[in-house]
């Protein structure tokens, strides 16, 4: 069934990313930036892929700060300003990788944990990755975070997207 299930989600994803080609909509979210055929593909794929994944790696439960650690999320922002921003912006719109808006909404903290930490992994075997890789086409590099400093970027994400 797992195969049958990934020959699927392969095949649509081929057809999509040959249907986007070179041929991109510029249509744009004026509040975001974003191209609506990227959100559309993404948010398909992203369906397709099944967003309450937890990912691949050591990371299966994350207690949350309620409310936002504000010393962590500062932590997290200059380790955005110093290791991410050339590749993601803060707002829905595509830059080298997806933007950032709204991730906490679509992804659970283990997810984006597992991620950050284990991308290569993840790459190679989490549907919800690959899915993103379809629409960025360019392999995220590892970064090589501590797991605390994961935990601070997962900090600034939340707060990047108006959790209290």
């Amino acid at each position: 069934m797992k195969r049958l299930l990934a020959y699927f989600f392969t095949a649509g994803v081929a057809i999509l990313a040959f249907q986007c080609g070179s041929k991109r909509q510029t249509n744009q979210n004026p509040a975001t930036g974003e191209s609506t055929a990227t959100k559309t593909t993404r948010d398909t794929l992203v369906m397709m892929a099944g967003i309450n994944s937890k990912g691949i790696g050591r990371f299966q439960h994350i207690q949350l700060t309620h409310p936002l650690d504000e010393q962590m999320a500062a932590r997290g922002h200059a380790i955005y300003q110093s290791k991410c921003f050339a590749c993601h912006k803060l707002t829905n719109e595509l830059l080298v990788g997806p933007g950032w808006a709204g991730v906490t909404d679509r992804r659970t903290p283990e997810w984006i944990l597992n991620w950050i930490t284990n991308t290569k992994v993840m790459l190679d075997k989490d549907l919800a990755a690959q899915a993103d890789l379809a629409i960025c086409l360019i392999r995220m590099p590892n970064q090589d975070l501590t797991d605390q400093q994961a935990r601070d970027v997962l900090e600034f994400m939340r707060k990047n997207d108006g959790k209290k």
